[in-house]
C-alpha cells in the first residue's frame, strides 16, 4: 500500500480521504502499489515561498511536486519515496482533483505534454 503522510499548515479543510484514495488511484495507474508519499496543504504565501525558492518563479501556486525515487528501479527491500506533493487549498478551492493528479504524475516522473494530459484526462 501507498503510505501518505498528511501536514495541514494552511488553516483550511481539504477532504483528505478522498485525496488520498485519488493518489492511490493514480500510482495504481503507473503499477505503484506500495511507496511513501507527503501531501502538505499550505498557504498562498507559503506555495509562493516554495515556487520562488525552487523554480524562481514569484507567483502563487495550486500545487508543486517534489520527486524522488519516480518509477526507478529500487534495491529489493527499499521502500519507494515517492516525494512531496504541496497543494494550497486556499488557489484550489474545490477544483483540487485537478491540480493534485498533475502533481502526482510529475511525482512518477511526467513531463508536460501530450502524454500526461491523456493521464490525467483518465483521472478526470
Amino acid at each position: 500500500m501507498v503510505e501518505i503522510e498528511i501536514g495541514n499548515r494552511s488553516g483550511t479543510q481539504l477532504d483528505v480521504d478522498a485525496a488520498k484514495q485519488l493518489i492511490r488511484e493514480v500510482l495504481r495507474a503507473d503499477g505503484i502499489e506500495a511507496g511513501e508519499l507527503g501531501l502538505q496543504l499550505v498557504s498562498p504565501d507559503e506555495i509562493r515561498e516554495l515556487k520562488r525558492e525552487h523554480l524562481g518563479v514569484d507567483e502563487e501556486s495550486d500545487a508543486l511536486a517534489f520527486p524522488i525515487d519516480g518509477l526507478d528501479e529500487l534495491p529489493e527491500g527499499i521502500p519507494r519515496q515517492l516525494g512531496d506533493v504541496v497543494l494550497c487549498p486556499e488557489v484550489v478551492g474545490d477544483a483540487w482533483r485537478a491540480p493534485l493528479v498533475h502533481a502526482v504524475l510529475h511525482l512518477v516522473g511526467y513531463e508536460h505534454g501530450s502524454e500526461m494530459k491523456a493521464r490525467e484526462r483518465t483521472h478526470a
